[in-house]
């Protein structure tokens, strides 16, 4: 209910993920982000999955709960600033997007579409990003 910006989550590892409920691609994707934040989530490392559907917040709560999605954190830019912003610097080309970004906010990597979170591939992915243990 309050804005956000990436320097609220200084010195974490953040998979920021844009999604809409509109969009097959990012509802097949929400379960693995969700257990991905499960089995990851920690002072170092948070999935961030923004919900961009216009509009009031209804429908994105609803399929969050419909699929059981527990774990991940409820975030929202229903007025599409952040996608704009995203696309206007040449990262997004549409939903899902997403973009891997270091404790420092630094944008390490980013993906147009969908990716299976859950998987092996994404584990290290994010244990490359995180670096060794402090």
């Amino acid at each position: 209910g309050k804005p956000m910006t990436l320097a609220d989550h200084a010195g974490r590892t953040l998979l920021l993920n844009l999604w809409a409920t509109w969009c097959a691609p990012c509802r097949a994707e929400m379960p693995a982000l969700d257990a991905l934040q499960k089995e990851m989530g920690s002072d170092r490392f948070q999935v961030v999955a923004v919900n961009v559907d216009t509009g009031d917040d209804t429908k994105p709560k609803k399929f969050l709960s419909d699929i059981g999605v527990a774990t991940l954190g409820y975030y929202r830019d229903p007025t599409l600033a952040l996608f704009n912003d995203v696309k206007t610097r040449g990262l997004a080309l549409g939903l899902p997007v997403t973009m891997l970004i270091d404790g420092e906010g630094c944008l390490i990597a980013h993906m147009n579409g969908p990716a299976e979170w859950s998987g092996a591939d994404a584990r290290r992915l994010v244990e490359a990003a995180l670096g060794p243990s402090s």
